[in-house]
């Protein structure tokens, strides 16, 4: 009885929580759109209306920073508030994430890779970026440095160490099943062990 109601339990909490989620998502953009045209006396909005405006908004939105002047303005627009430190640290972390989240036509620089400890046991980390900001270079020791982050389990803040390249070792994992690993610690498991990732020692 009770491993039947952990597996059901197991199996359905992530597709309602995830329905849950992008549903809640719909409504209130939905909501926001319903509004704007409320405000512009469009009356007997049916559901999905305003997500629609929304959408058709953002790629706009998207052609509108292709063009080189509105690029111009924003970044302008952009360095002016960034002189407050309270929204320069709030904006900053978001445009960050979403930095993170949109990678598609850039180069995919994060690597999965091993680290070993003072023990003989391997944490794994990511290699965020070729080469660590100049500021760091200067006050390092001489070597090759990068940026590796070590995320914690549960979380999606991690901690960032500067490490040797010559002390790691690249696995053959992908970013985003590697980073799922690290979040679920470990619990969530491949469906196929002969597909796990083949680890070797960079050159």
């Amino acid at each position: 009885m009770k491993t039947t109601l952990a597996r059901g339990l197991t199996n359905l909490l992530p597709m309602v929580l995830s329905i849950w989620l992008f549903w809640s998502l719909f409504i209130s953009l939905d909501g926001l759109g319903r509004l704007m045209l409320e405000t512009l006396g469009v009356d007997k909005i049916m559901l999905g209306a305003g997500f629609a405006l929304v959408a058709c908004l953002v790629f706009v939105a998207g052609l509108l920073f292709s063009v080189s002047p509105i690029v111009w303005v924003y970044s302008w627009i952009e360095r002016q508030l960034m002189k407050f430190p309270l929204f320069k640290t709030v904006y900053g972390s978001i445009r960050d994430i979403a930095g993170l989240m949109n990678r598609d036509g850039k180069p995919k620089t994060h690597k999965t890779v091993l680290v070993r400890q003072a023990n003989d046991s391997y944490v794994v980390g990511f290699i965020m970026s070729d080469f660590p900001p100049e500021p760091l270079r200067e006050a390092l020791p001489e070597g090759d440095w990068v940026p590796v982050l070590f995320q914690l389990s549960y979380q999606v803040a991690g901690v960032t160490s500067l490490v040797k390249r010559a002390d790691l070792i690249e696995v053959n994992w992908s970013f985003e099943e590697a980073m799922r690993f690290n979040l679920t610690a470990g619990i969530t498991s491949l469906s196929d062990p002969t597909q796990k990732g083949e680890a070797f020692t960079k050159a």
